[in-house]
């Protein structure tokens, strides 16, 4: 039997654990872009906003958790990896199980109950393509970044969807741009992280065809990603401001990205680029919500 003093030091840390699995940093930077989808949609009242929010971050709190179930013996071999609660061992992979398929089942009738039916399959969609399609190709082909991408864009469209109930031109602009930045981000990630990547069996652009080949890729799409940037203002979607915005913000991180094809970088340039997107998608989410037309 379980003392309280070690029922007191024990609870904390497994219901730190069960928050671990559902990789709470991506979650709520999935729910600003939700957020800039309705934002810049028009204001939806607060309870749906309150209901999209939740709903929203269940999808992806299910996906998380099932990715983590599925990759728990993968997540054992990488050093970045290890310590998650269940290549630790510090909960058991039915725990997560559960849980996973519980957020997921429920995220679907909150999402139709508080936006739309087309939220509600958008957010379905993007389970199934993430848990089921992206996470074992991971481990099959180069091309899952692209596939997995499609999921993660997906937020600040179902943003847009829940507040107009269709599929709209700005809406799928905020869909390109979040699906055209996520190439970069994660290319930066595995530049310096490759041999634990490769070394756990994940085929990554920058162990099966190199490095500099992995970085022109990045330079293309915040290429293609500043491009897409601008397509909102014509679109009817921000004031003149957000392009000025926009352009400087996307200038300079293409010219990080253009720094990449030079011969002698290396790691400390790939961080640079992982930081600089984050820095990238904050500053462009603030552009949008302080230019709305709204």
């Amino acid at each position: 039997m379980i003392s309280r003093a070690a029922a007191a030091t024990t609870t904390p840390v497994a219901l730190a654990d069960l928050w671990a699995l559902t990789k709470p940093r991506i979650t709520l930077m999935v729910l600003v872009t939700t957020a800039g989808g309705m934002w810049l949609a028009g204001h939806p009242s607060a309870v749906r906003v309150a209901l999209t929010l939740v709903g929203t971050a269940l999808v992806v709190a299910g996906a998380n958790t099932l990715n983590m179930y599925l990759e728990r013996d993968i997540d054992g071999r990488m050093r970045r990896t290890r310590d998650r609660p269940l290549p630790a061992g510090r909960l058991r992979p039915s725990i997560a199980l559960g849980m996973g398929l519980g957020f997921g089942v429920v995220s679907v009738p909150v999402l139709l109950a508080g936006a739309n039916a087309l939220t509600a399959a958008l957010g379905l969609f993007s389970l199934v393509v993430y848990v089921w399609v992206y996470t074992p190709m991971k481990q099959r082909s180069p091309m899952a970044l692209l596939v997995g991408a499609v999921p993660g864009a997906m937020p600040p469209l179902m943003g847009w969807t829940s507040a107009t109930g269709a599929l709209q031109w700005p809406g799928l602009v905020l869909f390109a741009m979040l699906w055209l930045w996520q190439v970069p981000h994660f290319l930066a990630i595995t530049l310096f992280r490759t041999d634990d990547y490769a070394g756990a069996g994940f085929e990554i652009l920058a162990a099966q065809r190199g490095a500099r080949t992995a970085r022109i890729h990045a330079a293309i799409y915040l290429a293609a990603l500043l491009a897409a940037s601008l397509l909102l203002s014509p679109a009817g979607a921000g004031r003149g401001p957000y392009l000025a915005i926009a352009a400087t913000l996307g200038g300079a991180l293409l010219g990080w990205g253009l720094l990449g094809l030079r011969r002698d970088v290396g790691a400390r340039w790939a961080r640079g680029l992982f930081a600089g997107t984050l820095l990238y998608l904050i500053g462009l989410f603030a552009a949008i919500a302080a230019t709305s037309r709204h």
